[in-house]
């Protein structure tokens, strides 16, 4: 494994692929990584290393990574390293722009559809999100809970196209969730997915918009603080 300098990686949360739709599946686990946080600014991997993570030759992986630098959510950092874009302010602020109405329209056509086991799935992710402890690894475990929140909530919207659109966003800036935690961004986050999942539950509309931008605008002014 290629690791940048100075940077440790622990094990990926990874499958071996089934050789049957290998290239899909490549990608679909590699994009599932980034928009996991599992890999966060600063580290960096090489195609051979997650070739051998997942158990393929590398022509699959090299597949994935054309799509997904493509993407803008892997860039080659240097030699055959692959790591995550640099993020700009300017950059930060267009992202963020947009998700405060992507996201929020997909919340709002969710409404219709939250179902008590929605409701169910939510509260366990924010139990989840709720416990975590102070240390690296739990810290991936906040991230996916994070990102299993939000998508659940995104898929019931029922639209294909709105999701794809949100998966390009986050795959964008996701990895950046990392630095949030030091600055006590979870605990913040949590209290707006608990008044984001009891509007869904009461099935309000604008309560429920309100919270998922107020979540967005939060993460974004911190990261505006400490990105350089």
């Amino acid at each position: 494994m290629s690791i940048a300098k100075g940077q440790e990686r622990g094990p990926l949360a990874v499958q071996q692929i089934r050789r049957g739709t290998m290239q899909e599946d490549v990608y679909r686990q590699a994009k599932q990584l980034i928009l996991n946080g599992e890999l966060a600014p600063g580290q960096s991997i090489t195609i051979q290393w997650l070739a051998d993570a997942f158990g393929v030759s590398a022509m699959p992986v090299r597949e994935a990574i054309l799509r997904l630098t493509a993407e803008k959510a892997l860039t080659v950092v240097a030699g055959r390293s692959l790591g995550i874009p640099p993020l700009s302010r300017d950059r930060l602020a267009d992202l963020t722009r947009t998700r405060l109405e992507i996201e929020a329209l997909a919340v709002t056509w969710a409404v219709p559809n939250i179902t008590r086991p929605i409701v169910g799935h939510l509260a366990r992710w924010i139990e989840e999100m709720d416990n975590i402890k102070p240390d690296r690894e739990a810290r991936k475990v906040y991230l996916r809970s994070n990102r299993e929140f939000h998508f659940t909530i995104y898929q019931a919207s029922g639209s294909e196209a709105l999701l794809g659109i949100i998966e390009s966003l986050w795959l964008q800036v996701s990895p950046y969730f990392n630095l949030l935690h030091d600055r006590g961004n979870f605990v913040v986050s949590n209290h707006h997915h608990r008044r984001l999942a009891d509007a869904l539950a009461a099935g309000d509309a604008e309560a429920a918009r309100s919270s998922v931008q107020a979540d967005i605008r939060e993460a974004a002014s911190i990261l505006d603080s400490v990105i350089t």
